[in-house]
């Protein structure tokens, strides 16, 4: 009996972690849009994004140096961490960072959602993985079509001409961060990285946020910044990004790897969008034209045919050792798009 009464609570503990990991993951995850909505305010966006990720990647650094499988790095993986970091957290993270100046958050999370589609392409032309079956074909020509409708309603809500170039030009760049994000994602899967998954995600923030300094310093954000000038939104904006989005979300999303099947841990990527859509809507006023939310629907449905659990998108998961949405299973080897 006693034997039981510990399974059971067991059992009970691992539904509760379940349900906070996901929660974690589908919230959390998709509320750093409308945070970097808010901390780019009154902070200079790659400056933000490089304390973000250097603060993060440090703490994550100091957490590997205890585990048990920790290693000292080698010079392979400190140039495979600042590729990866260059590609995911300058092309990536900094080009969405960027492109809210000019487009929505809830706009920009939608378009991110469109990363599946570049990791099913280039996981076939480039690794040489399986070819798309028609239930992905359909979801990747869905999915365009949802980008077209999006920026096609972007621009005719916009107030004039000016106005309209500069939200093309975030759109355009949220689109190119999905697919720097997508090439990075596979680049990592071949390269040497240490067996520790929190160390690895340390060096790739840490390095990418030195990469994101450095084109600070270059941009010159530097003179043009002036810290009494911060708002706290923008400073409370910062702290969530660091907390919830790179350490508590990326930690839950590491332990479901481990203890969900991975066509339910991919559901993030279509669900992410709606959370981000909601707050967008809820908190910051955020509008969309009826063309835009119909957009919204067909990518998230595209989303959801080429995520969907079957032999293709298996043979894609055991070849890229990640799931569409970016994150490989195992050894975490790259990061999540909301980390």
């Amino acid at each position: 009996m006693q034997k039981a009464e510990i399974t059971k609570s067991k059992t009970n503990r691992n539904l509760v972690l379940l349900v906070a990991a996901f929660a974690a993951v589908y919230i959390f995850w998709g509320s750093t849009y409308l945070a970097i909505k808010y901390a780019i305010e009154t902070l200079p966006p790659f400056l933000m994004a490089s304390a973000r990720f250097i603060v993060a990647g440090s703490m994550l650094l100091v957490w590997a140096r205890f585990s048990k499988d920790y290693e000292r790095p080698q010079a392979a993986h400190w140039k495979t961490s600042f590729i990866v970091g260059t590609l995911l957290l300058l092309g990536g993270n900094g080009g969405v960072v960027f492109a809210q100046h000019y487009i929505s958050s809830s706009l920009a999370a939608l378009l991110v959602a469109t990363e599946p589609f570049w990791i099913v392409l280039l996981s076939w032309l480039w690794l040489k993985g399986a070819r798309p079956n028609w239930k992905v074909a359909l979801g990747l020509a869905i999915g365009f079509l949802g980008v077209w409708l999006l920026i096609g309603g972007q621009t005719a809500n916009a107030a004039d001409a000016n106005a309209g170039s500069m939200q093309l030009l975030g759109t355009f760049a949220v689109i190119f961060s999905a697919m720097a994000w997508a090439i990075g994602s596979i680049y990592g899967i071949r390269s040497p990285v240490p067996k520790s998954s929190i160390l690895t995600a340390g060096m790739q923030m840490f390095s990418g946020g030195l990469v994101l300094l450095l084109v600070s310093l270059m941009a010159g954000e530097f003179s043009k910044f002036n810290v009494a000038e911060v708002s706290r939104n923008s400073w409370l904006g910062l702290a969530y990004l660091i907390i919830f989005g790179s350490l508590i979300g990326y930690t839950a999303y590491s332990w479901l790897l481990k203890n969900a099947p991975p066509e339910r841990v991919a559901t993030y990527a279509y669900v992410n969008p709606i959370i981000a859509v909601f707050l967008g809507w809820l908190i910051a006023g955020e509008t969309f034209t009826t063309q835009m939310l119909v957009g919204a629907g067909v990518i998230v449905g595209s989303v959801v045919l080429i995520t969907s659990h079957d032999r293709a998108g298996k043979d894609a998961e055991e070849n890229l050792e990640i799931h569409e949405s970016n994150t490989p299973t195992g050894n975490c080897k790259t990061l999540s798009a909301s980390a």
